[in-house]
């Protein structure tokens, strides 16, 4: 009798409209995927949208950390989900310079994935140590030119925002730098401070500490807008490198093949949380530019964005396996 229960309930809902899969949906808890450790600026952000969701939605929305293999562990587990709408995938550029970076990876982020919306973006920061005689974008680049292949920068790891960044800037620039990698930003930061490398870009929530406390000197932001947080920093527009912009996006995807009524009524709920008061001044404390929109805004966004990072990828020399 329980075997032919769970069969009627399998035929009901293979048989189901999926405008009715939307109406009841969720009806148990969702996973959020993370493709980064707890405590990162991503997973900051994802846990407070997550909270409200959760509030909104009646059902819990559970976040997953699942971090390695520059977020393709996460990617490539969130690909294989059920496209149900009970695995959604909290994501950052790491889906777009994944594939450029690692050659083969086991998903294809235009084809595997649907997308919901762009969350948030975190302006990015050019720091430098103190003791730089630099305190400006300008005598900071006339400086490296004067001590070409001198300067060390630091970043979060090979190939991450952090890394391409500073070599797209050196690359437009034209300064000769030194790429000096490190397991995540705290021991490169760490380092910066210390005098082992000399400039870094890393997110604004990362290294707001450390420019506060004078541990570090800010230069410019690389967003296209000056942040609330430092409105002392230009932009590196604004300080001379015409059409330079680089910020550490982040978004919402799901398993292709998830119906469409849920990825919009998922969208309709992350926007509405968004524009909550609570959830802006806190994602605000952190430094992040809320966005929300369309799946087809992201959609479009994401094929923008794969050629731009592949590029960046290429010029910089950057390789993983």
């Amino acid at each position: 009798m329980k075997l032919l229960c769970r069969l009627l309930s399998g035929l009901l809902l293979a048989w189901m409209p999926s405008a009715l899969w939307a109406q009841s949906w969720p009806t148990k808890p969702v996973r959020m995927i993370i493709a980064f450790p707890p405590g990162g600026p991503t997973d900051l952000v994802s846990r407070v949208l997550a909270q409200r969701l959760s509030e909104q939605l009646g059902q819990q929305v559970i976040v997953d950390n699942k971090p390695g293999a520059g977020g393709n562990i996460a990617a490539e587990m969130a690909a294989k989900a059920v496209p149900d709408g009970y695995t959604i995938f909290y994501n950052t550029s790491a889906i777009v310079i994944g594939p450029a970076l690692y050659g083969k990876v086991n998903y294809d982020t235009l084809k595997d994935f649907a997308p919901v919306l762009l969350t948030a973006s975190v302006p990015m920061v050019l720091v430098v140590n103190p003791q730089l005689p630099a305190r400006s974008l300008k005598e900071f680049l006339d400086l490296a030119k004067s001590r070409s292949g001198a300067l060390n920068y630091s970043s979060s790891g090979t190939g991450t925002i952090t890394h391409l960044a500073s070599a797209m800037m050196s690359t437009q620039t034209g300064i000769q730098t030194q790429h000096i990698p490190y397991k995540g930003s705290a021991p490169g930061l760490v380092d910066l401070a210390s005098g082992q490398t000399q400039f870094m870009i890393d997110t604004i929530n990362t290294v707001l500490p450390y420019v506060r406390d004078n541990r570090l000197r800010g230069l410019a932001v690389t967003s296209s807008k000056r942040s609330p947080l430092l409105p002392d920093l230009p932009t590196l527009a604004e300080a001379g490198i015409t059409g330079f912009e680089a910020a550490a996006w982040q978004g919402i995807v799901v398993p292709t093949g998830t119906p469409a009524e849920i990825i919009q009524k998922l969208n309709a709920e992350v926007n509405k949380a968004l524009a909550h008061p609570d959830i802006r001044s806190r994602l605000a404390a952190q430094g992040a530019d809320i966005l929300g929109g369309t799946p087809a805004e992201y959609a479009a966004y994401l094929r923008t964005e794969m050629p731009r990072w592949a590029k960046a990828v290429k010029d910089s020399g950057a390789k993983a396996e």
